[in-house]
């Protein structure tokens, strides 16, 4: 995925301070950061690593704004404009050190704070990064030491889309979904309903791997192979009522190059969720064919016409179904 410049609205840098099992507190810095080639550059990375995360959950605000208070300070700086940019990351960091106080494995970091025009849309976002050592060569050729944001391991972060919010659309918050403790406290900080409707995410994710067949125009055979080992892997997870790894999927599904799927997969507009169990009556498509008309209903195995026993004529539009069972040859006769 190519780094594309976001257009910068608003932006702060604030700071989580949190060892894990520890008490939080917040040093909040006192106005708006300007919009510098390095910050353009920090924010272009950050909405691409982030855009380039499966996994991800989807939902809307809570109702109760009492304990989930997010809406309420968005409501007062995007509809009201009765408070300013700086005055919402405020609040908005006193919540966090709320939520992530209530969470024992919290760990704190810089938090950024940004209100972003992202692909033509208003976007909120919020991201906790931690600092790294790394290694730099100074001027006369010595190595350092060399402090810098680990976007790499980006793990908390959230996104509410702030026109999608004023729509009234289904979902319009996206949060990565890390480790299950952190990914909770940074859930409820956002204040996101998430309730998953497994059929539904299961038929987006296969709705999905059918996009990708068709835009890389897969052979049959080609296509068919990653349709089965796809369905061969959301079958044995659902099947232990185990929940879907989009991370293994891919892996699973398209292992020569699994970014390509990934990227598929991961495109926001789809807002496919991780972490559902799936339907197995909602992945049958990616081994069957199923069809009906006025006067007929037919479904058949994919193999089957790789065997012979279904032959479809492209140029006539016809499907030819051999080895028929005596019982239905009987009853097409009208035999006893």
């Amino acid at each position: 995925m190519d780094t594309q410049q976001h257009t910068i609205r608003n932006l702060v840098v604030h700071q989580l301070v949190k060892e894990p099992h520890g008490p939080a507190s917040i040093a909040l810095r006192q106005g708006e950061m300007r919009v510098t080639p390095a910050a353009q550059r920090l924010i272009d990375h950050m909405c691409m690593r982030y855009a380039e995360r499966t996994g991800k959950g989807y939902g809307r605000f809570e109702d109760d704004e009492d304990n989930f208070p997010m809406p309420r300070f968005i409501r007062q700086h995007v509809i009201e404009e009765s408070i300013d940019f700086i005055t919402l990351a405020q609040l908005m960091m006193q919540h966090l050190q709320v939520r992530a106080g209530e969470e024992q494995l919290a760990s704190g970091g810089y938090v950024l704070i940004a209100r972003v025009d992202d692909m033509s849309r208003d976007v909120l976002i919020v991201a906790l990064v931690t600092e790294t050592v790394g290694t730099a060569i100074t001027e006369g050729l010595d190595i350092v030491d060399s402090i810098h944001l680990d976007m790499g391991n980006l793990r908390v972060a959230g996104r509410i889309d702030l026109g999608g919010w004023q729509r009234g659309a289904e979902r319009y918050i996206s949060f990565l979904k890390g480790r299950g403790d952190v990914a909770h406290y940074f859930k409820l900080f956002l204040g996101c309903n998430d309730v998953i409707l497994a059929l539904k995410e299961t038929q987006k994710l296969v709705q999905g791997l059918t996009q990708f067949a068709e835009r890389q125009q897969l052979p049959t055979e080609t296509r068919d192979a990653l349709f089965e080992r796809a369905h061969g892997y959301l079958d044995e997870v659902g099947n232990d009522g185990e929940p879907v790894s989009l991370d293994v999927l891919v892996q699973r599904a398209w292992p020569d190059a699994p970014a390509e799927l990934r990227n598929t997969l991961g495109d926001p507009e789809r807002e496919l969720s991780g972490g559902f169990v799936p339907d197995r009556r909602a992945i049958r498509p990616l081994t069957h064919f199923k069809a009906s008309a006025e006067h007929w209903k037919i479904e058949f195995d994919r193999s089957s016409l790789r065997s012979g026993q279904v032959i479809y004529n492209r140029e006539n539009g016809t499907l030819v179904l051999t080895e028929i069972p005596d019982t239905l040859r009987r009853a097409l006769l009208g035999d006893d």
